[in-house]
């Protein structure tokens, strides 16, 4: 079964030395894992922009794939990678299952007022809203409730690992647990 590894690390200066160890996990759980920066299935056509070549790589991976994992540690804010989770909802979309894990305990809602700051407010009804007035999210989830709702819908699992900035983009324990949670699902299936 293949299995695509959505997340930031594309990002990594070393995001093939990344992809590589990811690889490994998936092949001693009998799975393989596809990373979005290797070659697409169908390659794209050279004289589009690299932005849409980009693109319509990483979809045709997902759609050559069987299930996704998903890094959704929060970045470059309060909410997970906007990609990623773009990707997420496709494969989600095809019928598909979806696993997800962050690396950062705090809840949603709580990661959402410390970037608000002070410009957050409560309402009469005691719910917290942005200077717009728009409400923050508060379920008491790692990530807005579509994330974790498709996830939990589509038969995956959400894992969660509390780990130091310093490795938070490279450590691959509740990657790992995914991938046997994927491993689970697809024996169970047969």
């Amino acid at each position: 079964m293949r299995i695509y590894l959505a997340g930031p690390e594309v990002f990594l200066a070393d995001a093939e030395a990344v992809a590589a160890e990811k690889r490994a996990i998936c092949a001693a759980h009998g799975l393989t894992g596809v990373f979005p920066l290797e070659p697409p299935p169908v390659p794209p056509d050279p004289a589009q922009p690299e932005w849409l070549r980009i693109y319509l790589g990483n979809e045709g991976h997902i759609r050559s794939c069987d299930a996704l994992i998903a890094n959704l540690t929060p970045f470059r804010g309060p909410s997970a990678d906007a990609g990623t989770v773009y990707e997420l909802g496709f494969m989600r979309a095809l019928g598909r299952p979806v696993f997800g894990y962050s690396h950062v305990a705090r809840r949603f809602g709580a990661r959402t007022l410390a970037a608000l700051g002070p410009t957050a407010r409560r309402r009469a009804d005691g719910a917290w809203e942005d200077d717009g007035g728009m409400a923050v999210e508060e379920f008491d989830l790692h990530d807005n409730l579509m994330l974790e709702g498709g996830i939990h819908a589509s038969g995956g699992a959400f894992e969660l690992e509390e780990v130091p900035a310093e490795r938070r983009w490279r450590d691959l324990a509740a990657f790992t647990r995914c991938v046997a949670a994927a491993a689970r699902v697809f024996r169970a299936a047969r």
